[in-house]
């Protein structure tokens, strides 16, 4: 534990570094102050009925991605999640669009190219979705609540969405240029981490209001909580490692065939490659159900349909959605993994797998591996995924507390947090210091 604190001291001996996070935590903060501004042309005191919305249910989901500031009609009730969208829709079309190829060959030029189509795609996506938003609150809050009204109302709205949201990807992107790194990531994050308070004392108090066994039942939640935290750091760290061998060059630049002289590495293959990605995708295609039938005249199969697609804690939505993960987890990971072009790589640079041949043959046995550790992840991620519905329904937890027993939150929470600390540890082993994650005594810094 000291040589952790000592690690976490060395933090702000680093003046670049300290600088950093202090401008990170400046936009972090600018950013959930723009969470509490509600929209211009609405009583804030009147959004009950939108608050309710979003207590349960896929409004709860929505919700806590954007830290609370859809259910308070904020100017980021988008959040960044059309960002996000964006981006997922890019890389998609990576794959079949040519000129996308391109860009994704030409290094640091298409890399920004392909950002700005990212930002412009948001924007679009905005276009659409601010209207939706805009339409939601005609529905949900009463007349009262609306100090303006009419097309100029609408245009406004709309107008302040889109602009929130370009503002909310700007904080995002000087996170990551000026900031630690993981702009859009800590956004989300930060945003979830805002809901757990409310969800816990929630929880708290419905256990204390029990007559017998509620301190007990607390604490065991608690354990439980942390057991499914550590289970999915397991989860985002886990690697299988293949081992790689580089012929030794001779003094001429020949390579020497002896695989003893060599130089001796592997290549990490993540257990779950896709990270949060195939719950995110699953997740998307869960609302379609729902969202059918809801546009379905009221008959009671589009009535049941609609009821089993949006309780997250039934047992038909769940056996759906973790199937639709385990799909998914296999689908990203074939078009976000080359194993072909990490063959070619490792044969130009000269290493090769003991017992594989370079080329075709060391392409086809990494897809093989990735494979075969690809289902056991698929199904540790979808486990994670459902498991808030298990804690609900074996434990009784409230909903809102169950939510952030797995799933994307706790995914996102902890895939964030463990980046962070490999960010803020290159930082400090490169001024010769120990990393947050690395015992040993501190290396003085090097003149």
């Amino acid at each position: 534990m000291k040589k952790f604190i000592d690690s976490f001291i060395n933090v702000w001996k680093i003046e670049e570094l300290k600088n950093r996070i202090l401008l990170t935590l400046g936009l972090l903060l600018v950013y959930r102050f723009g969470a509490q501004v509600t929209l211009p042309g609405i009583d804030a005191t009147k959004l009950t009925n939108l608050t309710n919305q979003t207590d349960e249910g896929i409004g709860w989901l929505i919700n806590v991605f954007t830290g609370g500031a859809f259910s308070q009609a904020s100017v980021f009730a988008l959040g960044i999640m059309p960002y996000i969208s964006a981006s997922i829709v890019v890389q998609l079309m990576g794959i079949a669009v040519p000129y996308l190829q391109k860009l994704q060959k030409d290094g640091e030029s298409g890399r920004k190219k392909i950002n700005q189509i990212t930002r412009w795609l948001t924007i679009l996506i905005t276009l659409v979705q601010g209207p939706g938003y805009i339409y939601n609150l005609y529905r949900t809050l009463p007349g009262e609540a609306f100090m303006l009204t009419g097309p100029t109302f609408i245009f406004s709205s709309v107008l302040i969405l889109v602009t929130g949201t370009i503002f909310a990807m700007w904080l995002g992107e000087k996170i990551t240029d000026k900031g630690i790194g993981n702009g859009i990531s800590l956004l989300i994050m930060v945003g979830i981490i805002a809901r757990m308070p409310q969800a816990f004392i929630q929880e708290f108090s419905s256990r204390t209001a029990q007559v017998n066994g509620s301190v007990m039942m607390i604490v065991i939640e608690l354990i439980l909580w942390f057991l499914v935290i550590i289970a999915c750091i397991l989860l985002v760290m886990a690697v299988r490692k293949i081992p790689v061998q580089y012929a030794r060059r001779t003094v001429s630049g020949d390579f020497e065939e002896d695989m003893m002289g060599g130089n001796r590495q592997f290549i990490p293959l993540k257990l779950n490659a896709s990270g949060v990605m195939p719950i995110i995708f699953a997740q998307a295609i869960m609302f379609i159900p729902a969202a059918v039938s809801g546009l379905a005249k009221e008959s009671d199969t589009a009535l049941s349909i609609a009821g089993m697609f949006n309780d997250p804690f039934g047992l038909v939505y769940n056996i759906v959605f973790a199937l639709l993960i385990v799909i998914f987890t296999y689908f990203y990971t074939a078009i976000t993994v080359p194993t072909n072009k990490m063959a070619d790589d490792l044969k130009r640079s000269g290493g090769f797998i003991p017992g594989v041949k370079p080329g075709v043959e060391t392409g086809d046995y990494l897809d093989k591996i990735m494979s075969l550790i690809t289902f056991p992840g698929s199904l540790f991620l979808a486990l994670i995924a459902v498991f808030p519905a298990i804690a609900v329904s074996l434990l009784g937890v409230q909903g809102a507390w169950g939510y952030f027993y797995g799933g994307t939150s706790l995914l996102i929470m902890v895939g964030v947090a463990i980046d962070t600390i490999q960010q803020i540890n290159s930082y400090l082993l490169n001024k010769h210091y120990d990393g947050l994650m690395k015992s040993g005594k501190n290396r003085k810094a090097v003149a």
